[in-house]
């Protein structure tokens, strides 16, 4: 499960980082408001925890931005605004929880699978071409099926997403890699690869091409 936390206070973001990798779940961390709308937008997180009270982009308004970009992953606020008000106010704006600030981890951890559970009835496939995405058992299918890498995965989800927009390099390595990760663009560059070799396998009518200084795209290709 990959968890994106948007949060502005690094020490607090930070340990919510630990608190959940303990747990098993794959976190990602963003520090202001604009840049999370951004990640939260490609859809490829099981869960989204962000606070209400940052500079730029606040979170009621990031909120409300991926919800109209049609974006349904749950949305889980923390803030120290506790009043009735508010907590009507996040609601409305897209939220699907809201806890307030100090907060009980075992609270939290509760909140967090409640809302996880719930995914349960929501779309757990992308389609695009004639080819399928199965975002429970990362599996890509179209004449055949045939199973992703955790890395391979993340890409190919970040491509479906886009439905045939461009994405750039920089933009698949930090969102699949992370903010502070060592690894070059030449390591997506070899995950494309992997893909376009996987997709000519299973015989599926898609093909990633690159436009430079655009990045990656996915193309259908008639028969």
């Amino acid at each position: 499960m990959k968890i994106l936390v948007i949060e502005d206070e690094r020490l607090l973001a930070e340990g919510l980082r630990t608190l959940l990798e303990l747990r098993g779940f794959e976190v990602e961390l963003v520090f202001d408001g604009e840049s999370g709308a951004e990640y939260a937008e490609t859809g490829i997180y099981d869960l989204l925890i962000l606070d209400v009270m940052m500079p730029g982009l606040d979170g009621y308004s990031l909120a409300r931005r991926v919800r109209a970009r049609r974006v349904a992953t749950p949305i889980l606020m923390l803030t120290a605004r506790g009043g009735v008000h508010d907590r009507i106010e996040g609601l409305n704006a897209g939220a699907d929880y809201y806890l307030t600030k100090p907060f009980d981890n075992r609270e939290l951890l509760a909140c967090i699978n409640a809302l996880l559970r719930r995914q349960g009835a929501q779309i757990d496939q992308l389609c695009y071409g004639n080819t399928s995405l199965d975002l429970t058992g990362y599996t890509l299918s179209a004449a055949g099926t045939v199973r992703l890498s955790s890395r391979e995965f993340d890409v190919m989800r970040l491509l479906m997403q886009m439905q045939g927009r461009s994405i750039k390099k920089e933009t698949i390595l930090t969102r699949v890699w992370g903010y502070d990760t060592n690894a070059g663009e030449n390591n997506v560059e070899v995950y494309v690869g992997f893909l376009r070799k996987k997709l000519r396998a299973i015989g599926s009518d898609l093909s990633i091409e690159a436009i430079r200084l655009l990045g990656y795209h996915l193309e259908v290709h008639q028969a």
